[in-house]
Parts: C-alpha cells; sequence; structure tokens
C-alpha cells in the first residue's frame, strides 16, 4: 500500500507529468496509437526520458507505451563508408528515411507486426536483427533526427540542455561505453579498454567538435521550431522547465 501510494505521488509531482498527460489527451483524441517524436542532442538523456514519459502514461493513465530508437534506422557502418558519411554519421543523410517512412506508416495503420532495426551502441553499428514492437496507444520515436518527419507526428518534444552540459555527458557515455567494452571481443571502443581516462575523454571532445556539434546546430537544434513541447534539463540532468506551445 505505502509503495503504491508513493508511486502515485512521485508520479503526480515528476516534471514530466504534464508531458505524458499531454500525450493521453493526443491519444484519446485520434481513437488509435499516438505516434510522438521526441528529439534532442547526442547525450542529452532522451532515452531515459522517452523510458519515463512510458512509465508516467502507465501510472497516471493506464496506456501502454513503446520507444523505438531511431539509431537503428542509420545506415550500417559499411553502407557510410560507401557513400562517404561515415564522418556524418547522425546527420540525417545518413538514416534510411524510406525505412523510417514505413515504420511511421505501420504505426498510423495499428499494424500489431510491425518489426524495427536494432542499433548497438557497443559495437556503433546497425545489427542484424529486428525487434518486434508491442502493441501500444503510444509510441515515442526517439532521436537527434526523429523531428525531422515532425509532420508525420501527432506530437514533438525537443528535449535541451546547455550546451557545455551536453558535451560533458557526452564524454562521460563514452568513458562508460569504454568500461563496457573491455573484453567485448568486436566492441568499438575495446582498444580502448586500457587507456587512460583522459586519452578516451579527448578522443570524445574530437568527436564532439568534429562530428556532434556541427549536427546539432545544423540539423538538430533547428527541429526544436517543430516542436509542441519543450523539455529543459539542468547541469545535473534534472527536468528544470516544460514548455507547451
Amino acid at each position: 500500500m505505502a509503495n503504491g501510494r508513493s508511486e502515485r505521488l512521485a508520479a503526480e509531482n515528476d516534471p514530466l507529468a504534464p508531458v505524458a498527460d499531454l500525450l493521453a489527451e493526443r491519444e484519446a483524441g485520434l481513437g488509435g496509437p499516438a505516434l510522438v517524436g521526441l528529439a534532442g542532442p547526442v547525450g542529452v538523456g532522451k532515452s531515459t526520458i522517452s523510458r519515463r514519459l512510458v512509465e508516467l502514461l502507465d501510472r497516471r493513465h493506464g496506456l501502454g507505451g513503446a520507444v523505438v530508437a531511431t539509431d537503428g534506422f542509420l545506415l550500417p557502418n559499411a553502407e557510410l563508408l560507401r557513400r562517404g558519411l561515415t564522418d556524418r554519421k547522425g546527420f540525417p543523410e545518413s538514416y534510411d528515411l524510406d525505412a523510417i517512412h514505413r515504420f511511421v506508416d505501420s504505426v498510423r495503420a495499428g499494424d500489431e507486426a510491425v518489426d524495427v532495426p536494432v542499433y548497438d551502441h557497443l559495437f556503433y553499428d546497425v545489427q542484424a536483427e529486428r525487434r518486434r514492437v508491442p502493441p501500444a496507444a503510444v509510441v515515442v520515436f526517439e532521436g537527434v533526427n526523429a523531428l525531422h518527419v515532425a509532420d508525420r507526428l501527432d506530437l514533438g518534444v525537443y528535449v535541451d540542455a546547455a550546451e557545455p552540459d551536453v558535451r560533458r555527458w557526452f564524454v562521460t557515455r563514452v568513458l562508460e561505453l569504454r568500461d563496457q567494452a573491455a573484453g567485448v571481443p568486436g566492441a568499438y571502443l575495446a582498444p580502448f579498454a586500457d587507456a587512460p581516462d583522459e586519452v578516451v575523454a579527448a578522443m570524445a571532445e574530437g568527436v564532439w567538435e568534429a562530428i556532434n556539434l556541427p549536427n546539432l546546430r545544423q540539423a538538430i537544434e533547428p527541429t526544436r521550431e517543430r516542436a509542441d513541447v519543450v523539455v529543459v534539463k539542468g547541469p545535473d540532468h534534472r527536468v528544470v522547465e516544460v514548455r507547451a506551445r
């Protein structure tokens, strides 16, 4: 009983509760699955926010939700290399847009068997297997380029934060992936398993400057204007503001 009451209070006090309520409202108005795009910079915490929204939908409205990452729709590394796009990974042209449109159309049609590609960050590539998306009242499509298909979505959410904070979070994530890669054959960062933190951090900073920052400024931040809701995070990853248009 106490645990249930604590969970309800947490759901009521969660700063993302208004966003979950808006998702539920859109779903009710549609009478079918609602497709939500959730975008933002690399490392800002889009996956975590998406999972929290799905949990809140369940706790506050009894609605089932599913999360699908746009990462799975990246072109495989071999294809990026063939097209000369290795250094443009994460930019709009590095995604299979036709596959994204097919996925969106399947959700729109209410198809019960929707399979999506899987991306593994540990191996830094799209994998051979596919994942079945369970039937859900709300599907959150999250990733840096999610709002590039805003015209096909029922709601757009952008997760925002100060650029220095996002940079710091990205470097921390690379260090964590390096630790996870230790002893995993074929893992992208396995060769750096024994490298000093400062070496790996410097490499991550280089990736940020060469790829992530230009992508943020050229292709990701401009989609913020397409969002119905902007979720702002502070330096400690906490949500400090939710702005709805």
